[in-house]
């Protein structure tokens, strides 16, 4: 070999050394700059990458009522969860599932979209599961790759259907309520409050979720389930209510034995608005929705035509009928144009000619010549009539606006919808255009509560919770009041005093002297809200002790046809907190004209010599305006 190839091979050599060290120094460094510079990055990769989270559930905190006993609490339940390295690996796994236990497609469709939210956390299966479920997919486990079970706690309202619209139910957060930050601290998987109470205070309720991990191999396989330490969650807080809780059974109780199948509400509350009893009817079992709530559940509780899941105490408008006539006396009285002695100038002869149309009373042939106290105690329509005319409607508008039937009560409870009350009449100008409308009209209609005046019953209790009391109150509420506006019925105490003592003769000798009580005297009034779609509705507000009011109860009745059918019942809750239960044997169940078939009900006129008599007929208004139809 020549010296010249000699010296390439060897300057080849050369260059190559020199490419091995340089490599050997890049390589050294990478592992320097991995293993001691940038080690706890790496590190908790790798343990990332090993390691998978599992939420832990909070409990949520308690609701309770007044005395303590449970509303809503937790009991024990099963999770199970499947770890999935990609969507096809899950369906696998979910296949061999269904041959276990039944899975329909609406936990197949919900836990594959988990997966794809969430593709780096177990997705959900089953969210409550029976311990038979759990039980069955333990015996299989070794088939069922990624199989996680926990033991949860999850939400159980004892007393079910009866504290349905009170508590509303729990579900889990979606994507939507996540980005719009509804519920912070809230993520995907996160169980929070839906409607009533668990709604309104859900941060209370809620807690903190924990985490515990699991360790799994390079092909996604689980490992095992005590990969790390654990943080242990943080149970929610528990919450004390106003909520009387045996009031609010007998409420339920009385209402489907007396009364199956009629749509209405009822709420009952202190002067000071410390709601006793909230309720709907109909109703629906909140416990449906632990876990989430089956399709064919979902879809017979919304498509009923009834809504059961409405909350008619607060979402259901009304025209306020005569219960409103309390308002119109006060208006009056507030402007010094009536006193309770006051009689008008055209006694009831039943009805009343009001340019070219005649305005009817519900007594055909009329009530004659009645001061204030005596046309609240039987309803006269041509009394008010007569009032409302010598209001005006601009004191109309102006004074139910400053009593609050413009505003919501206020009540701490999601979803109060809004009353319909005009506070001027560019409100009718907008709707009608200004010759489009008759300020008459608007006087009359308003002066017998109909009109474009609809109410919500909480809304209607909380004015007689102002007339019960000193005329001043705040919001009504269930665990503390709301910064809302304050209802100011501007009245003396001389004034309230004499419209109490009407009151009291509406059940005395009035609409409602069937609901007269021996251990108290009861106050209140009685109503026939008009409805263009059916039987009208039929109202009560009333209070007792009369001349030291503890309680106020309202309730609407829809198709009841009239209020004097209401009033046995707000009768009875009133006379169950005040008194206590009845002696056995002495319940007498109540019917409801139109919903069972019976002869006109007799009852007991009180006074110096009692005599047996027909309960008055519906009262028949006339109204050009018909409010929404009440679903």
């Amino acid at each position: 070999m020549s010296e010249f190839h000699s010296h390439r091979l060897e300057h080849r050599a050369t260059q190559a050394r020199a490419v091995l060290a340089l490599a050997f120094l890049v390589l050294l460094g990478a592992f320097f700059r991995a293993q001691v510079l940038e080690h706890e990055r790496f590190r908790l990769r790798a343990e990332s990458n090993r390691l998978r989270e599992i939420p832990l559930a909070a409990p949520r905190g308690a609701l309770l009522d007044r005395h303590g006993e449970v509303i809503a609490d937790n009991i024990p339940g099963y999770t199970v969860r499947i770890l999935a390295v990609s969507a096809d690996s899950l369906r696998a796994v979910l296949d061999r599932i269904a041959a276990l236990v039944p899975v329909d497609s609406t936990l197949r469709a919900r836990a594959l979209e988990r997966f794809r939210r969430t593709p780096y956390q177990p997705a959900i299966v089953f969210a409550d599961a029976s311990f038979e479920t759990v039980s069955r997919l333990e015996e299989h486990r070794p088939s069922l790759t990624g199989l996680v079970i926990q033991a949860e706690p999850k939400r159980h309202y004892p007393d079910a259907q009866a504290v349905a619209h009170l508590v509303g139910y729990v579900g889990e957060v979606t994507e939507r309520e996540l980005e719009q930050k509804r519920f912070p601290g809230a993520r995907l998987g996160t169980i929070v409050g839906r409607l009533g109470l668990e709604q309104e205070y859900d941060s209370v309720l809620r807690g903190r979720a924990g985490v515990r991990y699991v360790e799994i191999n390079a092909r996604g396989r689980l490992v095992r389930e005590d990969g790390a330490p654990a943080l242990a969650p943080e149970a929610g807080r528990p919450l004390r209510t106003t909520v009387d809780l045996a009031l609010q059974r007998y409420v339920d109780s009385l209402w489907t034995a007396d009364a199956p199948g009629v749509r209405g509400a009822l709420v009952a509350l202190t002067p000071k608005g410390e709601i006793l009893a909230l309720y709907s009817a109909p109703s629906y079992d909140p416990n449906l929705f632990i876990g989430g709530i089956a399709a064919e559940d979902w879809r017979r509780l919304t498509t009923d035509s009834a809504r059961p899941m409405m909350n008619r105490a607060i979402q259901a408008m009304y025209n306020p009928a005569s219960p409103f006539k309390l308002a119109i006396a006060a208006m009056g009285m507030k402007r010094n144009l009536v006193t309770l002695r006051s009689r008008m100038p055209i006694p009831c002869t039943g009805g009343i000619q009001v340019g070219n149309r005649y305005f009817r009373c519900w007594k055909r042939e009329g009530h004659g010549s009645l001061d204030l106290e005596g046309a609240v105690a039987q309803s006269c329509n041509v009394y008010f009539y007569q009032l409302g005319m010598r209001l005006g409607v601009n004191a109309l508008l102006e004074e139910g606006g400053a009593m609050g039937f413009a505003q919501r009560s206020g009540v701490d409870l999601e979803n109060e919808i809004q009353p319909i009350y005009p506070t001027s009449t560019a409100y009718f100008d907008r709707r009608y255009t200004p010759r489009g409308w008759s300020a008459r009209s608007v006087e009359l209609n308003f002066s017998i509560g109909q009109g474009e005046n609809t109410q919500s019953l909480i809304n209607m209790a909380a004015f007689y919770q102002a007339m019960s009391s000193g005329g001043k109150v705040g919001p009504p509420y269930l665990v503390r009041p709301r910064e809302a506006h304050v209802r100011d019925l501007g009245l003396t105490a001389e004034q309230l005093a004499g419209l109490r003592l009407a009151m009291v003769q509406v059940v005395q000798r009035g609409t409602a002297r069937a609901s007269a009580q021996q251990e108290f005297q009861l106050a209140g009034k009685t109503g026939t809200a008009q409805n263009p779609f059916g039987k009208d509705h039929g109202w009560f507000l009333g209070f007792g002790p009369a001349d030291d009011p503890e309680i106020i109860v309202g309730a609407i009745m829809e198709f009841a046809e009239h209020g004097s059918s209401v009033a046995p019942y707000v009768a009875k809750v009133v006379r169950r907190y005040l008194v206590g239960p009845e002696p056995a044997g002495e319940t007498r169940p109540i019917r409801l004209p139109g919903i069972e078939v019976d002869s006109a009900p007799r009852v007991l006129e009180l006074g110096p010599t009692p005599r047996v008599v027909e309960a008055p007929p519906r009262e028949s208004v006339y109204t050009p305006w018909l409010p929404p139809p009440v679903p």
